[in-house]
């Protein structure tokens, strides 16, 4: 009796005993990638979880300055890490020179073979500095185009891969958005999109500024027909909430996006021009996991289903978000949790 009462107390004290063993993990740093410093921040209440690696979209549109509403719960269950990409945020402001002209710009071109390359080795990193075999990528947006090429060139690295508003071809897809706000507009009876869209003409363009002003009208209609989310996600964590910040963040936005939509002008090409994953990116030796949203103009759900539908893996999975454009919301982040957790073997 007395060594089945000591056995019960034992056993109650172990759950208590491996809580305690938890070590949380808050790292914000540069490490040398590609030959030059970029900013990364791990955070964790575990760091023995599984590690994600976020790719943010864009390109340039930084995820690490933001306070933790958008995934901060996740921190129980992985290691989080953000990533200001070659060319955005922190990054961009650590290698810039003091003022950025548009002969910077030129002289320092971004491409998708160096992007690439930057996050295989930011992931041969984080294995071995969090001592782990293997770690998850998510991607959205110009962040899918990254993790996809990344996780087709070193699938050693990576225990899944979860696409949203994962990219297929950009012109078909932005040639496949035009023809679709020219009909919403249309039936809108919206007389100014119809003005702008026929003054830009179907793309693609040389100029980046036509393309960005097809991605205002692209943006109008996506807002229009979907549920956005709450804007306390975009709330500025207070050591990003600075003059030096903002103006990092605003000239790698721009610099980013030029090398996104290419500008002949300058000579500079376009990083989209070439990913088409219907050429070259059909075969995973990992799992993956692709998240649409229903109203999503830019990356439309006719592209990523076609492209779903080709794709060999061991294990694959589509999920159409309905509420959901573009970007993210609620339902976006939550169809992602399920995703990884599904894909890891997690509850």
């Amino acid at each position: 009796m007395k060594q089945t009462f000591l056995l019960i107390l034992l056993l109650s004290f172990i759950p208590r005993m491996l809580t305690a063993q938890a070590k949380p993990i808050q790292e914000e740093k540069f490490i040398k990638i590609g030959g030059i410093e970029q900013w990364v921040t791990i955070s964790g209440e575990d760091q023995s979880k599984p590690v994600i690696l976020f790719l943010h979209g864009g390109p340039g549109s930084t995820m690490s300055q933001y306070d933790d509403a958008i995934y901060g719960s996740w921190k129980k269950d992985f290691v989080l890490v953000y990533w200001d990409q070659r060319g955005a945020g922190r990054t961009f402001g650590r290698n810039a020179p003091e003022i950025v002209t548009e002969d910077y710009w030129m002289e320092t071109p971004l491409t998708l073979e160096q992007m690439t390359a930057d996050g295989v080795e930011l992931a041969e990193y984080l294995t071995r500095h969090l001592v782990k075999r293997k770690i998850a990528l998510v991607g959205t947006s110009w962040g899918s185009v990254l993790g996809a090429k990344m996780a087709l060139a070193r699938p050693d690295l990576f225990s899944a891969y979860i696409g949203h508003s994962q990219v297929v071809n950009f012109y078909e897809g932005l040639t496949h958005a035009y023809n679709s706000v020219s009909a919403m507009a249309q039936n809108a009876k919206d007389q100014e999109s119809l003005d702008k869209l026929k003054t830009l003409g179907p793309p693609p363009y040389e100029d980046a500024r036509k393309e960005g002003q097809l991605m205002r009208v692209i943006k109008k209609y996506e807002r229009q027909n979907s549920i956005p989310a709450p804007a306390s996600w975009w709330k500025l964590a207070s050591a990003y909430d600075n003059e030096k910040d903002a103006k990092d963040r605003y000239n790698g936005d721009d610099y980013s996006f030029l090398y996104s939509a290419g500008h002949k002008k300058m000579g500079i090409k376009s990083m989209m021009a070439g990913a088409n994953f219907m050429k070259d990116g059909l075969h995973y030796k990992i799992p993956v996991f692709f998240i649409q949203g229903e109203e999503d103009i830019l990356t439309p759900k006719e592209l990523t289903k076609a492209y779903f539908d080709k794709v060999k893996a061991p294990k694959k999975e589509y999920v159409l978000v309905p509420g959901a454009a573009h970007g993210h919301n609620q339902a976006v982040i939550d169809a992602q949790l399920k995703a990884v957790k599904k894909l890891l073997n997690l509850r």
